[in-house]
């Protein structure tokens, strides 16, 4: 009998299935300097301890994008180790901050199944949630994801694809506890810009653009743990290329929206996410946000942006996300639509 694992393939997967995900991983001070290295992240929370003591978050969180690529690497060994591609995310709520010397546990439920045409590969539905050592839930999102098939001539599951919110309301976010924006520093954060100066349609081109390397993706994921075989073996996929870790995307897109959004301190939900493209090393990914909402929060001078963050490869002035016939536009890597906390 085989010791080794070859990974969850769609047949393998049932609906109400329950999947205790291995390796809880300590977050470390380590995590931040290594996620600075990588990201050009200036966010001043993270970024400074006083800052963050200051608005009434102590201890000293971490970003919480460090947070959720811990507890997604959990889930690719039994999720998407086979996957073709990851392809959305929904209904993710950041419940408690992350701070160094939480242990993180992961665990997912198959919530949907979808047998492509083809017959070949299927979509994956599934909730996971990941727990700190208090039992507290920390973090939890639902994505979806394509599977190859171990066998073709197995028979397709009952197509079951679960209804997920569009967004979650202002009603849903989970503010931290202790969060006051009242004094808030703004010469520290780097920008003036607050609550009350953005306006829902407004469109902000972040200008700044990394060019992408095998050497920092690759690290990326092994410090998340993400064992995905399309990120770092070439022989695994057809064109001999490593595909860039998603969520490599969405830290480089949420690092270079500091400039025009440097005081969206706080991510609070993900409301939805589409990996649009693939990313390969040597190309240039700039990025780009939309005001889609705003809201009042319950926390003394905090308010909620909602927005639409874009993520493209080399800059778009024009910032389009689609084209008149509804497809995303050439160039459009990632569609993320979040709410960030900002002082009003």
């Amino acid at each position: 009998m085989s010791k080794t694992n070859p990974g969850n393939f769609f047949e393998d997967f049932s609906i109400g299935q329950v999947i205790d995900h291995a390796t809880p991983r300590t977050v470390t001070e380590g995590d931040r300097a290594l996620y600075g290295a990588l990201y050009p992240t200036r966010f001043s929370v993270p970024s400074s301890a006083e800052f963050a003591a200051g608005v009434g978050l102590t201890p000293h969180p971490v970003e919480e994008l460090i947070g959720f690529h811990i507890a997604f690497g959990k889930t690719v060994p039994d999720i998407s180790l086979n996957a073709v591609a990851n392809l959305g995310y929904a209904e993710c709520r950041f419940h408690v901050p992350v701070v160094p010397g939480d242990t993180l546990s992961t665990a997912s439920t198959v919530i949907g199944l979808k047998q492509n045409s083809n017959g070949k590969t299927g979509v994956v539905y599934v909730r996971s949630v990941a727990t700190n050592q208090r039992g507290q839930t920390a973090i939890e999102w639902a994505r979806w994801v394509m599977v190859r098939k171990r066998d073709v001539d197995a028979a397709a599951p009952q197509t079951v694809v679960p209804e997920l919110a569009k967004a979650l309301s202002a009603e849903e976010l989970i503010v931290p506890e202790g969060l006051d924006f009242s004094n808030y520093d703004f010469a520290a954060a780097g920008e003036p810009h607050r609550f009350g100066d953005y306006a829902v349609g407004e469109k902000i081109d972040h200008v700044d653009g990394v060019t992408l390397t095998d050497a920092e993706h690759m690290m990326a994921t092994r410090l998340w743990q993400n064992t995905a075989k399309v990120h770092f073996n070439t022989q695994v996929r057809p064109d001999g290329e490593r595909l860039i870790y998603g969520g490599h995307i969405i830290s480089m897109a949420r690092a270079l929206s500091f400039n025009g959004l440097a005081n969206a301190q706080l991510i609070a939900a993900i409301n939805a996410g589409a990996h649009t493209a693939p990313a390969f090393a040597g190309n240039t990914v700039c990025a780009w946000s939309e005001v889609l909402d705003k809201a009042d929060t319950p926390a003394p001078g905090v308010g909620a942006l909602r927005l639409r963050l874009v993520a493209t490869k080399d800059r778009d002035k024009s910032m389009t996300l689609r084209t008149d016939d509804g497809k995303y536009a050439e160039g459009v890597l990632l569609d993320l639509d979040l709410w960030a906390l900002i002082p009003q």
